[in-house]
């Protein structure tokens, strides 16, 4: 990875304009042609830098319903596991933690009937039953940003 695409991830992260060119805008604040930033762009995501771009939105005021879920599951099915609930679409998290429930992910569905028959999937499908759904009671919301340039600082 090179200063530039360092540069590429930090901005990213941000916040793409929405415009209709949103690549030709990076473009110009990194000093690279458009074609390039989708080039690296497609690279970044191939090494797994970037898992996804998209839209943030309030779920809940869309009608959506959302839970965090704590799963304890064995190392021996870490991958098994990590597949079956990464292969729904409704999953926008997922990750490991060092502790007896260590596998973390959040499920964000059309309805709280969807939720229960995907965590219920997941149970059957993988044979691990022990997953708890912690739905949010308040929620509150983090802004987190990764500063990922070289020394610290970004050059744009």
């Amino acid at each position: 990875m090179d200063d530039i695409d360092r540069n590429l991830l930090s901005i990213i992260q941000e916040g793409l304009d929405i415009d209709s060119r949103p690549f030709l805008i990076l473009a110009h604040k990194l000093g690279i042609s458009e074609n390039d930033v989708i080039i690296r762009i497609k690279k970044l995501k191939e090494l797994g830098y970037i898992r996804r771009i998209g839209g943030i939105f309030d779920s809940k005021k869309l009608g959506y319903s959302s839970t965090l879920c704590a799963a304890s599951v064995p190392q021996s099915k870490i991958e098994l596991v990590s597949s079956v609930i990464n292969s729904y679409d409704e999953v926008t998290h997922n990750y490991i933690r060092n502790d007896d429930y260590n596998m973390w992910f959040t499920i964000i569905a059309h309805s709280s009937e969807r939720m229960r028959e995907i965590i219920s999937n997941i149970k059957n499908k993988t044979g691990v039953y022990n997953i708890v759904s912690l739905p949010a009671i308040k929620l509150f919301k983090l802004k987190a940003t990764f500063n990922i340039s070289e020394g610290g600082k970004t050059d744009v």
